[in-house]
């Protein structure tokens, strides 16, 4: 096993069964106090790597998004929640793996493409930190980037309602009604002649911005927000 690949651990059937167990859990939790519904599961893939990219609105973004699909997602984390071996092994069993937060770390990239090269489902929010208001705020390039360097698809992510559920500085978890919705996936485009154009990067963000904003209102309209 390479470097790299070393923080990839749960990846025995032991870990595997965990995590489907509280996968199963967290989604009979959605489906009655949030009385989920998602639309679109048609649109992930059935195989292979891809990258979902979700708005983030709430700190329940990130167990809501574990419904949308049975295979296993990868999350990252920040590194220091690692420290303590029995949570680094279950956050590892859930599918999370340690990067160092703040900085641009090359060894988070490489952590990411590991995922991606394992044909796993890697889960990335685009605007970074939890965001407000009925707008994609602007995105960070790193999920294009990715799709780029390791030839996979983007798969769209908004929610409706989340914001509602537990807003931004809150603690409670109110028991509002949230939608999710998957859009088509996003191809990165292939090189031509070998090479792609300086603005390869930039313009696949621009891409995702645009459809993110589709499936969010899409989501708000589901349960009913002012969009």
């Amino acid at each position: 096993m390479t470097k790299v690949q070393t923080f990839l651990v749960g990846q025995g059937v032991l870990g595997k069964v965990f995590y489907r167990v509280i996968r199963f859990l967290i989604l009979i939790f959605c489906l009655i106090y949030f009385r989920l519904r998602i639309y679109g599961r048609e649109n992930i893939p059935k195989s292979g790597a891809f990258i979902l990219a979700p708005i983030h609105r709430s700190n329940v973004d990130t167990p809501i998004v574990s419904a949308v699909t049975n295979r296993r997602l990868r999350f990252m984390g920040k590194d220091s929640l690692w420290k303590i071996k029995p949570i680094a092994v279950v956050l590892s069993a859930l599918g999370g793996f340690p990067v160092s937060r703040g900085t641009v770390d090359l060894e988070a990239l490489k952590r990411c493409l590991a995922v991606l090269a394992l044909g796993e489902v890697l889960v990335m929010f685009p605007e970074g930190t939890r965001q407000s208001g009925p707008k994609i705020h602007p995105l960070f390039d790193g999920a294009a980037y990715l799709a780029l360097k390791a030839d996979v698809p983007i798969v769209p992510v908004g929610f409706g309602g989340t914001e509602g559920v537990m807003p931004k500085g809150s603690k409670k978890i109110l028991p509002r009604r949230c939608s999710c919705v998957i859009g088509p996936p996003i191809y990165p485009p292939k090189a031509e002649s070998g090479r792609l154009p300086r603005t390869a990067t930039t313009d696949l963000t621009a891409k995702l911005s645009a459809a993110l904003q589709i499936v969010f209102d899409q989501a708000k309209q589901k349960v009913g927000q002012t969009i």
